[in-house]
């Protein structure tokens, strides 16, 4: 634009923001409930509803209770629903054994969502820390987290969950290959249209804690993650985490946690412009819950203030907690 002409007062800024009308007229992004991707936590059991107590207004549903909420989404415009489960202390081992169990929780609960559900995608994560004895995302010997041999069972993982329906699967270890092994894997059983978002960019954040609660995790991790996930000092390197990810046959990103990484999801939307997706981590909703009773701030605006965040700096979408008062309020 020729600078010449932004002089004021032929040019003022605020001529576009003076009413409601042409604020929403002339904004460059906008929600959809299409756009959201919901997380929703399983337990075992009948008939139970368990708070997440780090997480207010969060909370675990055993299978016959998270049908009609899966229901509802559906009815508002929500894309799809992603589900993790809280996993029973006895059945979890040191190699996650009971993620390749054909009868799992979620591969139970993904059937029983597609039995009685249409028009709603499913997502599962993929990873074996909800199962292990020890919190990690993989195997370890001697204190070691071993890639190949973590990579071997999320395979077997991946399967099984794609047998039982699930339409995208989300690794979300950071063992590196497992993309290509996964796809791979679904190929040569013939699951051609089962798809990958992939993990890519996932930093090892403080950010993660309330959801380590959702899980069961927490208390048994021991140390950290930072061998496997990414250092949040590095932003190219999360471009060529991104890149390989594609390259072994991802079809979507995604850039966790959001909003402190907006810079690299803008950077890997726009050196690659595959469909790249934020998750507003449990840390960053609990954050606004917790300001939000204590009246700091406002959770409604904070609310739509960081998922526009997420969409401004090129987000195809955006898995939040937020996913259901999001859409509420699109109803209005």
């Amino acid at each position: 634009m020729n600078s010449q002409l932004e002089q004021f007062p032929l040019t003022r800024m605020r001529r576009l923001r003076s009413q409601e009308w042409i604020r929403n007229l002339v904004a460059e992004n906008h929600i959809q409930p299409s756009d959201l991707i919901w997380p929703l936590f399983l337990i075992d059991g009948n008939d139970r509803v368990e708070a997440v107590e780090s997480m207010p207004g969060v909370f675990r549903y055993t299978i016959d209770r998270i049908l009609p909420q899966i229901e509802q989404a559906k009815n508002m415009g929500i894309s799809a629903v992603a589900l993790f489960p809280l996993t029973d202390p006895t059945k979890k081992d040191e190699k996650g054994s009971e993620s390749t169990n054909p009868e799992n929780l979620i591969c139970r609960a993904v059937r029983s969502i597609k039995n009685n559900i249409d028009g709603i995608g499913v997502m599962c994560d993929v990873a074996l820390d909800p199962y292990t004895s020890h919190g990690h995302d993989g195997i370890i010997k001697d204190g070691v987290i071993l890639n190949d041999p973590s990579v071997e069972i999320l395979c077997a993982q991946a399967l099984v969950q794609a047998q039982a329906g699930c339409d995208i699967l989300g690794p979300s270890d950071m063992m590196d290959g497992r993309v290509l092994a996964i796809r791979n894997t679904l190929e040569g059983e013939g699951f051609h249209n089962t798809q990958i978002m992939s993990y890519a960019c996932k930093y090892a954040s403080s950010f993660y804690g309330p959801f380590r609660d959702a899980v069961g995790s927490k208390a048994s991790l021991s140390g950290d993650k930072k061998s496997y996930q990414q250092d949040p000092s590095n932003g190219d390197e999360a471009l060529r985490e991104a890149a390989l990810d594609i390259q072994e046959g991802a079809d979507m990103i995604m850039v966790k946690p959001g909003m402190p990484y907006l810079d690299i999801l803008y950077r890997v939307k726009k050196a690659y412009g595959l469909p790249t997706f934020a998750y507003q981590v449990s840390g960053e909703y609990s954050m606004i819950k917790a300001a939000a009773e204590k009246s700091w701030i406002d959770e409604k605006s904070a609310m739509w203030e960081s998922i526009l965040a997420f969409k401004r700096a090129g987000a195809s979408g955006v898995l939040t907690y937020f996913a259901m008062d999001l859409a509420k309020e699109l109803q209005k």
